[in-house]
């Protein structure tokens, strides 16, 4: 599969036109948020195309990035978007609206597996099978062309996964259940930004 990839220093450009359903992702230097510092938000719309955003870690000023993610009229696809969403508020100061979340939906759906990585999802619904040898490396620095691929392989599935995803939630009657979920997401960001990593609800 071909992909365009595009890099972007600091911010998006400001006659981008994304369109109203992205994919997006984050790469950070670890889960810790107050520690480990966002670096790259990366965003598709889905047409093979991937738009890799390097922050400036000094100001995280991305005016244009910031109004796309707090936009309402625009649908954000992420694959366990509780950490992309508390980074990108710690960091970039705005709340992520009008989110779809494929792990959320998958273990909801795919109720017969216990696996629910990104990397299990394109295999079954896309059978590619991508690498993610570079999960673990520093997105803090310049960026290779294998990371800039493994960034882009982050999102440019995500909507034909979100798609196959959402027939099944319908089919099995989940879809409300799912919809409820993505409610509680942003409260549930706001927990962990709180230090209440735990789950409140159990005894």
């Amino acid at each position: 599969m071909s992909i365009d990839i595009k890099l972007h220093k600091n911010d998006l450009p400001d006659d981008l036109k994304l369109g109203n359903v992205i994919a997006v992702d984050g790469e950070f230097m670890g889960l810790n948020v107050k520690r480990d510092p966002l670096c790259l938000i990366q965003i598709s719309t889905g047409n093979s195309d991937a738009h890799i955003i390097q922050l400036d870690r000094s100001s995280y000023n991305a005016p244009n990035l910031v109004r796309i993610l707090a936009d309402h009229s625009i649908t954000k696809i992420f694959h366990y978007g509780r950490a992309d969403m508390a980074h990108i508020k710690y960091y970039l100061k705005t709340d992520t609206n009008n989110i779809f979340d494929t792990k959320i939906a998958s273990k909801l759906a795919r109720s017969y597996s216990d696996n629910h990585s990104l990397k299990t999802l394109i295999k079954e619904f896309m059978n590619i099978d991508i690498s993610k040898q570079f999960q673990s490396s520093d997105f803090g620095g310049e960026l290779t062309s294998a990371q800039l691929k493994y960034c882009a392989n982050d999102v440019i599935f995500l909507h034909k996964i979100h798609e196959e995803l959402t027939k099944i939630l319908k089919r099995e009657k989940r879809i409300d259940l799912y919809k409820d979920c993505l409610n509680f997401l942003k409260t549930r960001v706001d927990l962990d930004l709180a230090l209440f990593k735990d789950d409140i609800w159990s005894h």
